[in-house]
């Protein structure tokens, strides 16, 4: 392994790292509703527990309205139970075959909970890409050891694997500070 390839590798792991983030920044409700905020709610599907996505069709009736079809006609009772017992605080209806999910708008006291919660969930974010440059510049300083690069090529290497965590914390923190102004926007 050369340092082109643990720069390379450490680079992948990071584009990764903010990937995972915007994906759970998406689970995290704002006044607006959209699909994705169903994702995480599992629901009994013959024996195993499915995600909805699987078991219905998941479409935006309004901003504040979500639409669950489900593609089997003893499934709406059962979906419905799974997204009021989830804690996404939400109380489905039903018309028929067609489950309807009002999202409810958000309480001041609420919007601040979320912005704590991005907060962490960027904090979680920023320390899988520290722990990722700690792994990076050990395997450089095992190349040091075995002899096979110079102690100016690890240096510059460490500088580098820097520059790149510092570059993925900044686009972490824009990406917090954007989730926590959607939160707080009325």
């Amino acid at each position: 392994m050369s340092i082109a390839d643990i720069k390379k590798n450490a680079d992948a792991k990071m584009a990764k790292s903010i990937e995972a983030f915007k994906n759970e920044l998406q689970k995290i409700r704002t006044g607006r509703a959209h699909p994705g905020i169903l994702d995480q709610v599992q629901v009994e599907y013959y024996g195993s527990m499915l995600p909805i996505s699987q078991v219905a069709n998941v479409s935006l009736i309004d901003a504040r309205t979500i639409s669950v079809q489900p593609w089997e006609k003893g499934m709406g009772a059962k979906i419905e139970k799974a997204i009021r017992e989830s804690d996404l605080g939400l109380n489905p209806s039903s018309l028929g075959d067609l489950i309807r999910v009002p999202l409810p708008a958000l309480t001041e006291e609420r919007r601040k909970e979320l912005t704590k919660v991005v907060r962490n969930a960027g904090e979680d974010a920023r320390v899988a890409v520290r722990n990722l440059r700690r792994d990076a510049n050990d395997q450089a300083k095992k190349l040091l050891k075995d002899k096979l690069i110079s102690e100016d090529d690890e240096r510059r290497s460490n500088d580098d694997i820097q520059k790149l965590t510092d570059r993925t914390i900044a686009e972490i923190d824009k990406l917090v500070q954007a989730k926590e102004a959607e939160v707080m926007a009325v």
